[in-house]
């Protein structure tokens, strides 16, 4: 099995697991490059917001920073800004979907710096 077929196939399992929880889930992807983060509406799929490396604010930090959006500092950024914006909406409790990659690295850090700013997952 090819490596995004085996991370497809990882995340619709985990989607279905928490859909099933009524939850509005932060959803991350990531590449080479950048990091991206959504809370997505657990009853319509409407993406409720989402802060990436490749925004206004956060592109001038992070391409001060080398490695660009790639790295775990930009990372930590974006948790932190979703994390502001999901309290600014009134969103204190959401479910963790990763996407399929696995718990380390970028994703582990976002997941860490969204929780430290007051997210609960």
């Amino acid at each position: 099995m090819k490596k995004k077929t085996s991370r497809i196939r990882r995340s619709k399992a985990t989607r279905s697991r928490i859909a099933s929880s009524g939850l509005p889930r932060l959803s991350v992807h990531r590449t080479n490059l950048h990091i991206y983060a959504s809370i997505i509406s657990p009853d319509n799929s409407s993406v409720l917001l989402s802060v990436s490396t490749l925004g206004e604010g956060l592109r001038k930090q992070v391409l001060k920073q080398s490695g660009g959006g790639g790295n775990k500092a930009a990372a930590v950024l974006v948790g932190k800004l979703v994390a502001e914006k999901a309290k600014q909406k009134g969103i204190e409790k959401v479910a963790f979907d990763r996407s399929g990659f696995m718990f380390h690295g970028r994703v582990k850090a976002l997941a860490d710096a969204a929780r430290e700013s007051g997210l609960v997952f």
